[in-house]
């Protein structure tokens, strides 16, 4: 009775989805009050009906009703109850389900926050919104509803897929998913603009908190991914260029440059057409990641790998609104060039350069990992592009971004400079010292990297460049915009040098340990201690402890484990980690190699959890600047631009 009630519950919330994106437009057309003024309530109905189909398959998979296919494939009777809450998105169909939930959420929160906003522009992006919302309700009913029944139904479920029970697969897909879904409000705002003829500066101010948002939670989704790979898959790596990673780096790419564009935009009334294509290109994405995942056509430890004439369906639905969006950008976006005139070496021009920085690396991104589809598709043999590729193109192109990012401090609007030639000279020489001393610190272990000295050097020096020549320097530490700002920018250059030091300056080796036969890695020794068997919820383990020695002082005990997944019949690797400010100790267990001797792979992966310290500091940086500004709330501003097409401007009813 659940299920059928919580189909039921998706069937009305797309049919209130497809209202709303019908009768605003026919309330345009007819000038009628009453009909414009439905979007609100029909975006709110939508999302609780969608809410409660959400719940509702929850409480078929915390009851263990197998008779749904969805739960039988994806529980189990001794899964913890957590692991089956996380189940609910943890395949297909049920991830399907929170996307389109987390599209009507969106939907609410413009409905909401937005009552300020030209009511116009408002009705536009919710119907817009409607209409998504929509589209995907309607594939997901067709071909992804988690509520198909099987009668009889199994005695026992498949269980959840070991890689997937862990605590950060609770957190992580809702987080992935509302920053994709979160881009579809930029693009709902960029169609609304480009149907009414208005891209001004107070569409950008209405527009950018939104997509500072969704960048928020991309990010946290990129990072808690990364985290996940770290310490749950066993490689001792953070970032594979999996395709799968790389669906969710393209709109991040993107996405953080359509904020920098709405910037210029607000401020200056400059790159209105990069605003409006970069909205369309970075939802696309949004949904090509989603393709990417279920259609099957591209291998990953992420990918659902699902039938691929739903993959097809998805890409079908995404050449649908992009070929729409596209089609109205032809026929309504004004051609004339904008108002504002600057020279390059301005914080306009270095704005524009690391935009189409970011927009290149996008693309080098995007062609690397689909070019081996297109070229199998197109029998021409097989082709494999992996990391070598991606780092030569990828690399080079964050160092020239971080080395611009020095110099957009001291920059003002229209090329004025604050900041005098000792002030901008002495970034430059602390970063040389800075990444001098680090580099030949880790050259005392035979691990030199000219590479790896470039990006120290960068790092130090964009470090020191925003410490020293911030605008927040000049007594504004209260103001969340300019402290968001500065820990935001902050968090990439302590990202950056964590990821150089992991790529040049790691260490790894692989042994058989045993009681008698210690090993040394760098200034560590490991020594094995003995090992004890294990009873899971849902799994049998063996694990083994170590201790770890420094100069002879004991300074660590690592308990790597090996698990056994009974009903999926899957081994599993839990590994040993020592977690450290300046450094991490990484031990995996292989197999069985006699009594108490055992293969092991060990790591010291200097700096690592920098990487996630600068993601950290990244998402705290845009949530200061959310909370900052009052935009999202409401407040509306008068626009600083003159739109691009006045002709076509509307007053409201």
């Amino acid at each position: 009775m659940l299920a059928e009630l919580g189909y039921l519950s998706l069937l009305l919330a797309t049919l209130c989805a497809l209202v709303q994106g019908t009768l605003p437009w026919l309330g345009l057309k007819l000038i009628s009050p009453t009909l414009l003024a439905c979007a609100r309530p029909l975006a709110l109905l939508s999302a609780t009906l969608l809410g409660t189909a959400l719940a509702l398959l929850a409480i078929c998979f915390g009851q263990d009703d197998f008779t749904l296919i969805y739960v039988a494939q994806h529980a189990n009777s001794a899964l913890p109850l957590g692991f089956k809450l996380a189940a609910v998105w943890g395949g297909h169909e049920g991830s399907m389900l929170f996307f389109v939930f987390a599209l009507a959420l969106w939907g609410v929160l413009v409905a909401l926050c937005s009552t300020r906003v030209d009511p116009l522009i408002r009705v536009r992006v919710l119907a817009i919104m409607g209409l998504i919302v929509g589209l995907f309700g309607l594939y997901t009913l067709a071909f992804s509803s988690p509520f198909d029944r099987a009668f009889p139904g199994p005695l026992e479920g498949r269980d959840l897929n070991p890689m997937l029970q862990d605590i950060g697969l609770i957190i992580h897909p809702p987080l992935l998913y509302l920053g994709y879904v979160g881009f579809a409000v930029n693009f709902a705002f960029a169609m609304a603009a480009l149907h009414s003829g208005r891209l001004d500066g107070a569409v950008a101010h209405w527009s950018r908190p939104w997509a500072l948002g969704s960048w928020v939670f991309l990010t946290a989704g990129i990072l808690l991914g990364s985290w996940w790979a770290y310490y749950e898959l066993g490689w001792g790596g953070w970032w594979f260029w999996d395709p799968v990673e790389n669906a969710s780096l393209l709109p991040w790419l993107l996405g953080t440059a359509l904020l920098h564009a709405l910037i210029v935009c607000e401020k200056r009334g400059a790159y209105g057409h990069g605003v409006l294509l970069l909205s369309i290109f970075t939802f696309a994405l949004s949904l090509l990641g989603t393709f990417v995942v279920r259609s099957g056509v591209l291998t990953s430890v992420h990918a659902f790998a699902v039938d691929p004439h739903r993959g097809l369906t998805l890409l079908l639905l995404l050449g649908l609104l992009l070929t729409g969006a596209l089609t109205l950008f032809a026929l309504r976006a004004d051609t004339r060039a904008p108002y504002a005139r600057f020279g390059f070496w301005s914080k306009e021009g270095l704005l524009g350069a690391a935009i189409l920085l970011l927009t290149v690396a996008c693309a080098s991104v995007l062609l690397g990992t689909f070019y081996p589809m297109v070229f199998q598709s197109l029998h021409l043999g097989s082709l494999s592009v992996g990391a070598p590729y991606f780092n030569a193109i990828f690399v080079p192109l964050a160092l020239i971004l971080m080395a611009l990012m020095t110099q957009i401090p001291r920059l003002r609007w229209q090329g004025l400079k604050t900041t005098s030639s000792l002030k901008t000279l002495m970034p430059l020489l602390l970063g040389m010292l800075g990444g001098g001393l680090l580099s030949l610190a880790y050259r005392e272990q035979g691990t030199l990297s000219w590479t790896g000295l470039i990006a120290n050097l960068i790092s130090l020096w964009l470090l020191a460049s925003l410490l020293l020549n911030h605008p927040v320097k000049q007594g504004a530490w209260y103001s969340p915009n300019r402290l968001g700002s500065l820990l935001a920018h902050i968090g990439v250059a302590v990202c950056a040098l964590g990821i150089a030091q992991v790529s040049h300056h790691s260490q790894e080796g692989g042994t058989v340990l045993s009681a008698d036969t210690p090993y040394r890695l760098g200034a560590y020794e490991f020594r094995y201690e003995g090992s004890e068997p294990l009873l899971g919820p849902n799994y049998t383990a063996e694990r083994i402890t170590l201790s770890v020695h420094k100069e002879g002082k004991e300074v660590a005990r690592l308990m790597p484990e090996r698990r056994h997944y009974s009903v999926r019949t899957m081994n599993m690797n839990e590994p040993g980690i020592k977690w450290g400010l300046f450094g991490d100790l990484y031990v995996v267990l292989g197999e069985k190699m006699g009594p108490d001797a055992y293969a092991m792979r060990l790591h010291h992966k200097p700096l690592v959890r920098w990487i996630w310290l600068g993601g950290l500091l990244m998402m705290a940086g845009g949530t200061l600047r959310l909370l900052g500004r009052r935009a999202l709330l409401g407040e509306q501003r008068p626009a600083c631009a003159p739109p691009i097409a006045p002709a076509l401007q509307e007053q409201a009813p």
